[in-house]
């Protein structure tokens, strides 16, 4: 993957920050089976063990990072981490409060002298399982959208599950913008014109400007 440079950009969709904040406030769900899970430990109906005590801390630093999530999404320029942090400390609370509930159900089988199948927390682990694979690969899906204005040309994706693009400047005519936020692009030949549509990226037209520029400033015939 390639690190952001001053000519390679990462492009995010335009509803980037809304999708963004509806995801931070979804985690709301496991801050409640959080509480929930330790309403036990605070009504005085099980005693404080370094289990309980790990899921208190792992509760706080999820908390802290959750407003912390909604703070970056009010900054104009987006932000994304190698490792979803948030994403990771939700599967961390959704497994141990799976393991709790998993405890208790077994204590309770073993003093009644019966077995039974609890289906609740093997929904928990596999939900906190599909945590940590966003935790993992959330920044791959982000930058699959990019824009790369090199020296020798342009490169670059603008839909998630789009072909990416390449040209050098040799085998490109002319880039012009087409509207407030599509660039045509006119390869050496008898091909017909490509369109680069951005306006269902977070500052579209800006984009388009920033390409039509660079050609600009390295095609003598524009």
């Amino acid at each position: 993957m390639h690190p952001e440079t001053a000519t390679y950009h990462v492009l995010y969709p335009r509803r980037y920050r809304r999708s963004g904040r509806a995801k931070a406030l979804a985690h709301l769900v496991p801050a409640v089976l959080l509480v929930s899970g330790l309403l036990p430990l605070l009504m005085g109906q099980e005693p404080l063990t370094a289990f309980l005590l790990l899921e208190v801390l792992i509760g706080a630093c999820y908390l802290a990072l959750m407003a912390r999530e909604l703070r970056h999404l009010r900054h104009p320029t987006p932000h994304h981490e190698r490792v979803a942090l948030l994403e990771l400390a939700a599967a961390g609370i959704l497994g141990l409060e799976g393991y709790h509930i998993w405890q208790r159900h077994h204590a309770h089988n073993l003093a009644a002298g019966t077995h039974t199948f609890h289906v609740l927390p093997w929904l928990y682990m596999g939900v906190a399982l599909v945590f940590v694979g966003l935790a993992f690969g959330m920044r791959q899906l982000l930058e699959r959208r990019f824009l790369d204005l090199h020296a020798d040309g342009f490169a670059g994706r603008l839909q998630l599950l789009g072909a990416p693009f390449s040209y050098r400047w040799a085998d490109v005519r002319a880039v012009e913008p087409a509207d407030p936020a599509r660039a045509l692009v006119w390869a050496t030949g008898d091909q017909p014109a490509r369109p680069l549509a951005f306006g269902h990226l977070l500052d579209g037209p800006a984009w388009r400007d920033r390409l039509v520029a660079h050609a600009q400033a390295h095609l003598p015939s524009l």
